[in-house]
């Protein structure tokens, strides 16, 4: 940084201390990138930190960065976008990406249309995917179905960050050419593609990895997560209301910790 800049930084500081509108928190920062904790105080404004300063001091509360959900299924919580933010904020989760197939499945491509509009009324980040199954199989009745068409509108927006999961993992196997093409579309606009393979090993998995697939929530034990990681998968840690693997996986995160995400899913 230059003198001028250096400069700037300590005038822009000290004009905003005289207008009150710095504020200050102290306590054991987390710092996740070079896997630290320390006592310290950080110095905001306008939502950018100007300084942290390490202290020797003992606190009780920690301040760390703001958790983004990975995958959540949002309609779980018999919430719309908009009121789920307010709940979720306060427990420290700033953003999350959702997978909107359940009010998919009974209002189709509007259902995802009202809950991505909806999310814009709330300063939490709230990203999207296109739900890639609905209905969930060829075997289910549901209130509308998203083919090829509804998922390249949708994978338009710049709001839809990924394909949603896989749920079908089955017609994955069999080739159903409908869902290739969805997680073909799903490349060709350089969007990753959800996974959902509980119980899935062997020929089958490196087969459903193949077809694009790179993540997943879905693994019953250490050994099938293992197996996932060892084929280049990123795997979510689920602690959920349904479901949790939380236990089950996390002694796997301190060596595979680029490959792990967490999320509550349900």
């Amino acid at each position: 940084m230059s003198v001028i800049n250096i400069q700037q930084a300590f005038i822009s500081e000290f004009i905003f201390s005289i207008m009150g509108k710095i504020k200050t928190f102290s306590g054991n920062i987390v710092d996740v990138l070079n896997s630290e904790v320390y006592p310290g105080t950080l110095k905001i404004s306008h939502g950018r930190i100007l300084d942290i300063s390490q202290e020797k001091k003992n606190y009780k509360n920690y301040i760390i960065p703001g958790f983004i959900d990975s995958h959540i299924h949002i309609e779980s919580s018999i919430l719309p976008p908009s009121e789920f933010a307010r709940a979720a904020v306060i427990h420290g989760t700033v953003g999350a990406v959702c997978d909107p197939h359940e009010i998919a499945n009974v209002l189709g491509i509007e259902g995802v249309k009202y809950m991505i509009e909806d999310s814009k009324t709330v300063p939490m980040k709230l990203y999207f995917s296109a739900p890639s199954c609905v209905p969930a199989t060829d075997f289910d009745s549901s209130g509308a179905v998203l083919g090829t068409v509804e998922v390249e509108e949708l994978m338009k927006l710049d709001e839809i960050k990924c394909l949603g999961e896989v749920m079908n993992f089955p017609s994955i196997l069999v080739g159903n050419s409908e869902l290739i093409k969805k997680i073909s579309l799903s490349k060709r606009y350089s969007k990753p593609v959800d996974g959902h393979a509980p119980g899935l090993r062997g020929q089958k998995l490196e087969k459903y990895i193949n077809s694009g697939i790179s993540t997943d929530h879905e693994c019953l034990n250490r050994d099938e997560a293992e197996e996932k990681l060892g084929l280049g998968m990123i795997l979510n840690i689920r602690e959920g209301s349904a479901v949790s693997n939380f236990e089950e996986l996390i002694p796997l995160l301190e060596k595979h910790y680029k490959s792990f995400m967490f999320c509550s899913d349900d």
